[in-house]
């Protein structure tokens, strides 16, 4: 089905200049129904491709949104705390989990298998609940395709490895 001659241009949509919508995010993708070639919406514009532009960038939520080298340094040095505090997170299990082993070590040993609880699994649940939803929210952060901001989740994890990471490196912030 041709639809070369659809006369996007008499419904209203040709001449539509958005103007009181102010500066666009650049969220580098696009809708299906923005496609018209006379859109300025069109999602050819925007792809999930990677690039070092940061005009109009907005970093996963419309209000994060860069609009000037300020913003811009600020938001990278925002991305480098998020990401080392997942070190923190990380770190803070690995010491809870040590504590919980350390207290069911010092408990007395009962005839019956399985009758002491695990000391702490709620807590230890609600650990690893965070750091799934951190570990998910950086990848939404690396998602953005821009290669500054991805420059400054690796930073991030570098700082927060040097000052929390003291055990092993065999973790890595994956999405899970």
């Amino acid at each position: 089905m041709d639809h070369g001659n659809t006369g996007h241009g008499g419904t209203g949509h040709g001449g539509m200049g958005h103007g009181g919508m102010g500066e666009m995010c650049s969220m580098n993708v696009g809708a299906p129904f923005l496609s018209f070639p006379d859109n300025p919406l069109n999602p050819s514009r925007g792809q999930m491709l990677f690039t070092w532009d940061t005009r109009n960038l907005c970093i996963i939520f419309r209000q994060w949104h860069v609009r000037g080298i300020p913003s811009l340094i600020l938001s990278l040095l925002a991305i480098v705390a998020l990401t080392a505090g997942y070190e923190l997170v990380r770190d803070v299990s690995r010491r809870y989990e040590a504590r919980c082993a350390e207290d069911v070590g010092s408990l007395p040993r009962r005839g019956v298998r399985g009758g002491i609880p695990e000391k702490g699994k709620l807590g230890r649940a609600a650990l690893y609940a965070v750091q799934v939803f951190y570990s998910f929210f950086i990848m939404l952060l690396f998602m953005t395709y821009n290669g500054w901001v991805m420059l400054s989740v690796a930073v991030g994890a570098f700082v927060g490895y040097l000052v929390f990471g003291s055990s092993s490196s065999t973790k890595s912030v994956a999405c899970h």
